[in-house]
């Protein structure tokens, strides 16, 4: 039995988190449950699991004395050291994960990481951490998660690191119809049901960017080892190829259960029902091409300072967020996003950031620079 700190429990990656924890109930026990502002569904959540702690930001008094019972009110710090935890999740969106990631880590917590913002902004500290306290940092998001899948059994002899990008919902168009997108076709992911911030970035392929960054920490290699290529289909999740020349593919139709359930329950796997299978006569094929970076300036402009040291990537993903909110709200064109990150970052000086909180201070300086950008348009 596996002790669980979900935080982000009512968001896409931590709903489908409680659906493993159904499916394995002699397996995982749930431990700590956090939300930020859905209050009802994190109501429901906690009267089913009845975990020993919670947190939300947004409960009101009276909503705390209807929840509490014999579940304790906690902040973030208390739930993911508590010591019923032996796996925290972050299924959180933004950088809120980063503080409770680390202090999980300090505590000698393993973390299964969904939150890609914790590595890009302060990658090389959180694994210099997870080493220093003898624990692991299990990758949730498919690609990097797929990378370990491959990696497992292996010695250290990696050659390259493909990572697959389905290319999102605006694959193949021209400048002139993305500036006509609105939010809710850019939303129609074609191949993936994710939350809409990640929905947005694998449209504008800063999702990519932000994997190679994670990769590069996660696994320990270069940047030039990594490559990413467009693949439609998305049922090859990411590929390694070794020193010899082999290639190992981790392939399973895209469904989040998967790698989040792998990360749970590591190093075993077991049979789940929910889970969809592949079924290769039926998919027919497998394609694949490279980026057309003109198509996607995101890509480069993240990896262009998300794989500099110092706040840089910090400000770049403050930045993000604030761009794909403002795009997710109206107030600017979908072909508006690079264009308010690239001022952002240009605007920004790369300070020697030594903790966490001056990585937490440049993502809100990144935040608040694209919104004055915009709001002087």
């Amino acid at each position: 039995m596996i002790g669980v700190a979900l935080l982000g429990s009512t968001g896409s990656i931590g709903t489908q988190t409680l659906d493993i924890a159904r499916r394995f109930p002699d397996r995982i026990k749930i431990v700590a449950l956090s939300a930020h502002n859905s209050t009802e569904l994190l109501k429901s959540q906690i009267d089913e699991f009845k975990p020993k702690l919670f947190n939300c930001s947004q409960l009101s008094e009276q909503m705390k004395t209807e929840m509490i019972g014999e579940t304790k009110n906690c902040s973030y710090e208390d739930m993911v050291t508590d010591e019923d935890v032996d796996l925290v999740v972050t299924a959180t969106v933004g950088d809120v994960a980063l503080i409770p990631t680390i202090q999980a880590l300090q505590a000698g917590k393993n973390v299964a990481l969904a939150n890609k913002e914790s590595v890009v902004m302060a990658g090389e500290m959180l694994m210099k951490i997870a080493t220093e306290n003898n624990c692991m940092i299990f990758p949730v998001d498919s690609e990097p998660n797929a990378i370990w899948q491959c990696l497992r059994g292996e010695e250290q002899s990696i050659s390259r690191l493909f990572i697959t990008a389905s290319g999102g919902a605006m694959r193949g168009m021209t400048d002139v119809q993305k500036k006509k997108i609105t939010p809710q076709l850019a939303l129609k992911h074609p191949t993936w049901s994710m939350g809409p911030k990640i929905t947005i970035d694998s449209a504008t392929l800063m999702n990519k960017a932000f994997e190679v960054i994670e990769a590069k920490w996660l696994f320990g290699v270069e940047w030039d080892q990594i490559e990413v290529v467009i693949h439609p289909e998305s049922m090859i999740h990411s590929m390694v190829e070794f020193q010899d020349g082999s290639v190992k593919a981790q392939i399973s139709p895209p469904d989040m259960k998967l790698p989040i359930q792998y990360a749970l329950l590591y190093p075993d796997r077991l049979d789940n029902p929910d889970l969809m299978r592949f079924d290769p006569v039926k998919l027919g094929s497998l394609n694949f091409e490279s980026v057309d970076v003109d198509q996607y300036p995101c890509f480069s402009l993240g990896l262009q300072y998300g794989s500099k040291f110092g706040t840089f990537p910090a400000v770049l993903c403050g930045a993000d967020e604030a761009a794909v909110e403002s795009f997710l709200k109206g107030t600017i064109s979908f072909y508006d996003i690079p264009t308010v990150i690239k001022e952002a970052l240009q605007a920004s000086s790369n300070e020697d950031a030594k903790t966490p909180q001056e990585y937490l201070n440049a993502a809100e300086w990144g935040r608040s620079k694209v919104k004055e950008i915009i709001n002087h348009k």
